[in-house]
Formats: C-alpha cells, sequence, structure tokens
C-alpha cells in the first residue's frame, strides 16, 4: 500500500512540474512574439532613431575622489516613440540615470545622466554606457573620458 502511494505521489509531482514548464514556456513564447510583432511594426512605420548631440563626454582632468556628473542630450529624429529599456555602464563607478516608462516622441529630446566617481580611478579614463531601447539597433553607446589626478601617495602601477 505504502509503495503505491509513492507511485502515485512521484505521478503527481511529475505532472505538477512538467505543467509549471510548460506554463513558463509559453510566456516566454508569448513574449518573443509580441517582441517580433512590435519589430515588425517599427519595420514599416520607421525605426525611432537617437541622434545625440555628442557620443562622447570629456570631463578633463580632475582630482581622485571627485564625482564628475553630466549627460548626453538627444533627439528621437526617427519615426515612432522612443523608449529606453536600460542603461548599464562598463564599470560601477558610473551610475547612468534615463527617463524610464516615457516614450520620446519624434522631435521629442531627452537626457542620460550620468555620475561618475573617481575615487579609486587614477590617471587616464573611459567609460561608456550602453543604452538598450527600440531604435534598429537595440543598443546604442556613449562614452565618457578623462584623467583622474592621482591622491597623493598612491602607488600606480604600468
Amino acid at each position: 500500500m505504502n509503495s503505491k502511494l509513492n507511485i502515485l505521489f512521484v505521478a503527481f509531482l511529475a505532472i505538477s512540474l512538467i505543467s509549471c514548464k510548460q506554463n513558463a514556456a509559453d510566456k516566454i513564447e508569448d513574449a518573443d512574439a509580441a517582441y517580433a510583432k512590435e519589430r515588425a511594426r517599427l519595420a514599416k512605420v520607421g525605426f525611432p532613431e537617437m541622434t545625440f548631440t555628442s557620443m562622447e563626454y570629456d570631463f578633463g582632468t580632475v582630482n581622485e575622489g571627485d564625482k564628475v556628473s553630466g549627460s548626453f542630450e538627444y533627439t528621437n529624429t526617427g519615426k515612432s516613440d522612443l523608449i529606453i529599456t536600460s542603461a548599464k555602464a562598463s564599470c560601477g563607478c558610473t551610475v547612468p540615470e534615463y527617463d524610464k516608462d516615457k516614450a520620446i516622441k519624434p522631435g521629442e529630446k531627452g537626457s542620460l545622466k550620468f555620475v561618475f566617481d573617481t575615487h579609486g580611478k587614477p590617471e587616464k579614463q573611459n567609460k561608456s554606457i550602453t543604452i538598450t531601447c527600440n531604435t534598429k539597433n537595440q543598443q546604442e553607446v556613449v562614452n565618457i573620458k578623462g584623467y583622474v589626478n592621482p591622491k597623493s601617495g598612491t602607488i600606480l602601477t604600468k
């Protein structure tokens, strides 16, 4: 009797797991289908385009420990609403800030702000921010550069 209960329990567990996996797979397939449908729609009407006033921000020379703030200004020069889904910096020392959950209409302007913490980052610096959005390329990259004067007593390695 006990072995029949174990078999019944294992069968119930297997069916439960299979049905959960199927629901998750359906959700992924639905999301992929919605994404493909939106990309096809944008291809017909025209993708949004991020046109930056400058793709590079040169902060010049600062002292180690300073926090550098700046922004990248852009215009949606495309034919559809621009939606930014994420902005990620190449390192944790740079924090980007962007218009979340906001559609930038064709012709409208926007800005991607950032703060770069120079603590522990002496000498020449080159950082990037990758913007994931609904443009044709799906990603745009902007760069931050400059020179950080090391704190006195900092040991530099080559």
